[in-house]
């Protein structure tokens, strides 16, 4: 048994997104069908357009997702038919070595995240006979998904799609990067390379924490403008700005911790971030790209200085996508205003055009159905 969807897939690196017609399988044991209404244009998805990260092809692209459980396979126990739900870009089956010790981000079935396959190998996306991986095993640009169960997490109806849909991904990396990863404190200074749709919330999770500098470096104003409408107390278009700004403010101490958040990584961001932290300076990597540390270990070692990637910002999704959105609820998470413009699913190419010309926070695909 299957169903047609229309879905937005990339064929080969360089390619652009194409939209088409795939046949889409039932959901078997533990696994749901969504029925998608909103997907966030995440930057990691155009690295895997463009070939900067390594992706099984073809694939349905999308890994940030929101909408409603519309059937269900033998042994679900998560939601029923009707929840609605985001998707979980890193699974949490809750019984691994990582889940059952609070490290959800490291959930062992995350394995098959550039493959698109399910754990046993299969797929559910295809078109004559050839089978479509989905990013993440979700592929969230298609009017229908299947995925685990593992991978969804129920939400409030009250929710609005737009809103649900970057909590699976761009909110709990950015905000987790300066809250678990880094470990933000109150009183300190935190400086956030790239205001993106995940720098934007490493500030408010810094800001949340009680940090007395939030310092932003992005080169683009529009996001500099923004940042300070989620907690930025100062912004910089340069590293070196910054720098002065920060060396002078805190009597040549320097930051206590840099987070990396740009949209492409490259070495000159993680220089400029180990020389912006001062002694026991913490730097965390959140951002992916072709960036490599060079950096004399004496750098580190005189300084005590501490450099840390981080992925889904350390988060543990089944417990932080419910408290994120009780935050947006009460105010004191802002998420409305990082949704810049919606598209139409035969917009994805221009969507992510329009982010890389730096006019959108976040850009988010609406699925009219």
């Amino acid at each position: 048994m299957s169903m047609t969807t229309r879905a937005a897939v990339c064929r080969e690196p360089g390619l652009p997104w194409e939209i088409t017609e795939l046949e889409l399988d039932e959901p078997r044991a533990n696994e749901v069908r969504i029925k998608i209404h909103a997907a966030g244009l995440c930057h990691s998805d155009d690295h895997i357009q463009k070939g900067d990260a390594p992706m099984r092809m073809p694939v349905v692209g999308g890994h940030e997702g929101a909408g409603v459980v519309d059937a269900v396979g033998d042994g679900v126990t998560r939601v029923q038919v009707g929840d609605h739900v985001v998707c979980s870009f890193i699974p949490a089956c809750g019984k691994c070595r990582y889940c059952s010790t609070g490290r959800q981000n490291l959930c062992d079935e995350g394995k098959n995240a550039s493959t698109g396959e399910f754990s046993d190998g299969s797929f559910r996306f295809h078109q004559d006979a050839v089978d479509f991986g989905g990013l993440c095993v979700l592929g969230t640009f298609s009017e229908y998904a299947v995925v685990s169960e593992y991978s969804v997490i129920p939400i409030p109806k009250e929710i609005p799609f737009e809103v649900a849909a970057l909590v699976g991904c761009a909110v709990p990396t950015g905000w987790g990067s300066a809250v678990h990863a880094a470990g933000v404190r109150a009183g300190q200074t935190v400086v956030i390379f790239g205001a993106g749709g995940v720098g934007s919330n490493a500030v408010q999770g810094a800001a949340l924490a009680g940090a007395q500098r939030v310092v932003v470096v992005d080169p683009v104003e529009f996001k500099r403008d923004m940042a300070k409408v989620f907690g930025a107390t100062h912004t910089f278009a340069t590293a070196e700005e910054a720098t002065e700004f920060v060396v002078q403010s805190t009597w040549g101490e320097l930051a206590d911790h840099a987070i990396i958040t740009v949209g492409v990584l490259h070495d000159k961001v993680i220089h400029d971030a180990v020389n912006i932290v001062g002694k026991t300076g913490q730097v965390t990597i959140t951002a992916v790209g072709n960036g490599w540390i060079d950096e004399n270990p004496g750098m580190l070692i005189g300084f005590q200085r501490r450099i840390q990637g981080a992925i889904f910002g350390a988060c543990n999704p089944l417990f932080d996508v419910p408290r994120l959105l009780s935050l947006y609820q009460s105010g004191d998470l802002k998420l409305d205003e990082l949704v810049t413009r919606t598209y139409r699913l035969e917009d994805v190419n221009q969507g992510y055009q329009d982010m890389n010309d730096g006019k959108n926070i976040r850009g988010v695909i609406r699925i009219e159905h």
